[in-house]
């Protein structure tokens, strides 16, 4: 899959995972997909919840390592 942006925001914890990736998003046109990279499990499962909640489209929650999740999230509005 082709991603317009990553953040690589290992080593953050809630909420400043989601605040972040909210910040970046803000940044992007709508229809652009953000990476984003996480190291915190409940990063993996609030970050793409905040997402939906804020109407965004989350592609996919994927574990690609030990300890270590992608989320996948496409700008609508």
């Amino acid at each position: 899959m082709k991603y317009d942006k990553e953040l690589d925001i290992r080593g953050d914890v809630c909420p400043f995972t989601f605040v972040k990736s909210k910040l970046v998003l803000e940044q992007m046109q709508v229809g652009q997909i953000l990476r984003v990279i996480v190291d915190y499990e409940p990063s993996a499962e609030n970050v793409p919840k905040s997402m939906r909640e804020e109407g965004q489209e989350v592609l996919a929650v994927n574990q690609i390592g030990e300890g270590q999740w992608e989320i996948i999230v496409r700008k609508l509005r």
